[in-house]
């Protein structure tokens, strides 16, 4: 028998050279990494059936659902597969790709602002506190404007993105905000500031 890295490379393979049966099969393999790399092996060649992403996107293991939020984020159409349950994951790196993924989306998914909103302000995660805050930023609904602006007093990784975070808005409240970043402690939270301020 082959081992994992042996399939997970000719899976990888087939998503380059259009061979969807291998590809396919890594669907159901025993590894997680396997199945994860024949979810971008199958979306690469166009071939990633809306089921195949549900599956993904509820695998036990997070490393595949991860891959499946990643391929969530750029997939067209008029029903895209729901993140909204990924945003309460019990892992948080899911959560945290969740995150981006649903900055990703056009139109954002009905109940993600508010959902990522509660991330930015009250997961233990700093990570996750940051991707939920580009993710704000990146869709600019007004109704995510006030974690974005809570944000800009957490730790300095999370202060930085909430300060870009504020480029799609405008009003007092985010000048005040801005003004304030360029006195912070971090240069790289008041270089933002300034640049925005520009």
């Amino acid at each position: 028998m082959t081992s994992a890295a042996e399939r997970r490379r000719a899976v990888a393979e087939a998503g380059h050279e259009g061979d969807e049966a291998t590809a396919r099969a890594g669907l159901d393999d025993p590894v997680a990494a396997v199945r994860a790399t024949a979810l971008g092996a199958l979306d690469r060649l166009g071939l990633l059936s809306a089921e195949d992403l549900a599956a993904g996107l509820a695998d036990p293991d997070p490393a595949v659902r991860r891959r499946a939020c990643q391929v969530a984020a750029r997939r067209p159409g008029d029903e895209p597969p729901a993140l909204l349950p990924l945003l309460a994951d019990e892992d948080g790196t899911v959560v945290e790709v969740a995150a981006w993924a649903s900055g990703e989306r056009v139109p954002p998914e009905p109940g993600a602002v508010e959902r990522l909103a509660e991330l930015a302000t009250g997961h233990e995660d700093a990570l996750v506190r940051e991707a939920a805050v580009a993710a704000l930023g990146s869709i600019g609904d007004d109704r995510g404007l006030p974690a974005i602006l809570a944000a800009t007093g957490d730790k300095a990784t999370v202060r930085r993105r909430a300060v870009l975070a504020l480029a799609p808005f405008e009003g007092p409240e985010v000048d005040a905000a801005l003004e304030r970043a360029k006195g912070d402690r971090d240069w790289q939270v008041r270089q933002a500031a300034e640049d925005l301020s520009d």
